[in-house]
């Protein structure tokens, strides 16, 4: 069973995104789905604030696929929320990523916790086979994170 635990470590990279009507349900509460669209929001800036955009990953050759994710819902988000989407990354290998996420909005002058999880991300090559993440790709997470031994 995968380990489900989801407290972000330092550093945590933090971004505000506004919920629009293209996101929510009938009822104006978001969709379950979308959550993972505001994680992959949360993850990318992050990256690029590190000075490592997807973009230059994959002029590396690197694809970073999801493999893994768990999302524990909590409240519900609506329509105009502002959102707070925290993410750390929590573990570096050779060959895999993990992302922690917070969403969370304020609601009564109270920050409301709505969704809590994970991703995890393995490194592949354009034919789909799993790859070690390349020296300076490596050298570069690294400063956010220190791989863990294998």
């Amino acid at each position: 069973m995968a380990d489900l635990s989801m407290e972000l470590i330092e550093p945590v990279f933090r971004m505000d995104c506004r919920v629009i009507y293209g996101d929510t349900d009938a009822g104006g509460i978001i969709y379950n789905a979308n959550y993972l669209r505001f994680m992959e929001m949360g993850r990318t800036e992050m990256m690029r604030g590190h000075g490592l955009p997807y973009s230059a990953m994959e002029q590396e050759g690197i694809i970073l696929p999801v493999t893994e994710c768990y999302l524990r819902y909590k409240a519900s988000g609506r329509y105009d929320d502002l959102l707070t989407i925290a993410v750390s990354l929590n573990e570096l290998t050779l060959f895999t990523l993990r992302f922690h996420y917070r969403i969370s909005c304020q609601r009564g002058g109270k920050e409301l916790l709505l969704v809590k999880g994970f991703t995890k991300h393995a490194c592949i090559d354009r034919q789909g086979r799993l790859m070690p993440f390349p020296d300076s790709v490596m050298a570069q997470i690294s400063r956010v994170r220190p791989p863990e031994k294998s």
